[in-house]
């Protein structure tokens, strides 16, 4: 059998492609993601063993593509009016060279696989035309053995019933119509997320061109509750500083009645919110516009290239944090250290000044930090535990500040008691706001 595929795509042009993903992605980012997109595909196509054909629009870009998909059978400039004369051109030019069947598939779908291309080819050994659906009600995939040109008569297309109004179509002029797999194709933030999470449980997709480039461009967006935070406010900025412009930095004040927010610089955002870890962390998240959210204290001290390492644990992780260390020496301080960082592999439980980091979707999914006076990152971790959600690590530590320990040996061992005789009350459903009280008065 002489079989063929069509690659049905623009060139990825800054600013003309996958324009639906901005300002989430930038003009440049789009394009890579449509490059990679077309890299991923035309590989499974090559694997399938039919001849590739790619039509493409505009003329002048077939050297880009041909940078970017290497030597194919054949390059088809899009010619008509509208999208369905440009598929009908397209597939009526390859099959007038005879050819016993034809796909076309658009470049919106770095998911396909071989195996699905070979089952629409096998589909059309007792149907005239095959489509492979795509989630939204339209097909990222039409093909035949002969030009049926009812399969493009569509006036518009882009809208939920696209497949169905053109399997209508196809049957009502005498022929039959079958199927193979369907995808979901790449048009939103909301797409790409989808993705991200399949990416966790298929090695193939993790390690795709799209896989790879998803997890290095993943947005982050910083979310930092502060109250009266005039010691600490300063050197987070510093901090920071360097981030801007690579991730989106959000403080949420809770009412600070000190100099606090007259000290933040007007380079980054503040959100006003009620006051409450819970409700500032929460009302980020809302405003927030990242695909991996990222919730730390004012207080805390960032390792090197914090973005590179929360984007690597979230390549295999839906939720992580960094590992906890003092500066201080006392040997208590690093029993604390020890502790902490082996109850998140141990018992899969971290706390807030560890730096939480998660999928965005997952936070919503969690129903947020629950809106409760105190333990509200404890019972967060517990609620994940619940579903299930396996926890990863970044490779650096952050450093907290050990303001909050008393000086002493002992007194540092009476806390560490006293926050998980508080822990043990709150398993035990004792009063929430009896359990604040004391820990204000352990503070």
């Amino acid at each position: 059998m002489k079989r063929a595929v069509i690659i049905f795509t623009r060139v990825p042009e800054p600013g003309k492609t996958k324009t639906r993903m901005m300002p989430h992605l930038s003009p440049v980012q789009c394009a890579r993601l449509h490059t990679c997109f077309l890299k991923d595909i035309v590989m499974e196509c090559r694997n399938g063993g039919a001849d590739v054909f790619v039509s493409y629009t505009p003329e002048e870009g077939w050297k880009t593509l041909k940078n970017i998909l290497g030597e194919v059978k054949g390059w088809i400039p899009q010619t008509g009016k509208h999208l369905g004369e440009r598929m009908y051109g397209a597939m009526k030019e390859v099959l007038d060279q005879k050819y016993d069947s034809c796909l076309l598939i658009g470049a919106d779908v770095p998911e396909l696989e071989v195996k699905i291309l070979k089952k629409a080819f096998d589909v059309l050994e007792t149907e005239d035309v095959v489509f492979g659906k795509t989630v939204d009600g339209g097909y990222y995939l039409t093909g035949m053995k002969q030009p049926v040109k009812e399969a493009f008569s569509l006036d518009t297309y882009g809208h939920g019933k696209v497949l169905e109004e053109t399997v209508l179509k196809i049957e009502s002029a005498g022929f039959s119509v079958g199927f193979t797999d369907t995808l979901s194709d790449m048009d939103t933030p909301k797409d790409l997320r989808g993705y991200k999470k399949r990416m966790l449980e298929d090695v193939r997709l993790k390690e795709s061109f799209t896989g790879r480039y998803l997890a290095k461009i993943s947005k982050i967006s910083i979310i930092i509750p502060i109250y009266n935070e005039s010691r600490t406010i300063e050197k987070m900025q510093r901090q920071l500083l360097p981030l801007l412009g690579k991730c989106e930095i959000l403080f949420v004040d809770g009412g600070s009645t000190d100099d606090t927010l007259e000290k933040i610089s007007p380079r980054f955002q503040v959100i006003r919110s009620e006051k409450g870890r819970a409700w500032q962390m929460n009302k980020g998240a809302e405003q927030s516009t990242g695909d991996i959210l990222f919730f730390l204290h004012c207080d805390s001290e960032l390792p090197d290239h914090p973005l590179e390492r929360m984007r690597k644990v979230m390549r295999d992780y839906r939720a992580g944090c960094f590992g906890i260390a003092f500066h201080s020496r006392n040997f208590f301080m690093f029993t604390c250290r020890v502790i902490s960082n082996h109850r998140i592999k141990d018992r899969k439980v971290m706390f807030g000044d560890q730096g939480i980091f998660l999928d965005r979707d997952l936070f919503f999914e969690a129903g947020r930090f629950p809106e409760i006076p105190i333990m509200e990152d404890y019972q967060f971790s517990l609620t994940l535990k619940e579903m299930g959600v396996k926890l990863g690590m970044a490779d650096r530590r952050i450093y907290t500040s050990d303001r909050r320990f008393p000086k002493g040996t002992i007194p540092k061992l009476k806390l560490m008691w006293r926050m998980n005789r508080l822990r043990k009350m709150y398993r035990d459903q004792e009063d929430i706001e009896k359990i604040a009280q004391m820990y204000r008065d352990v503070r």
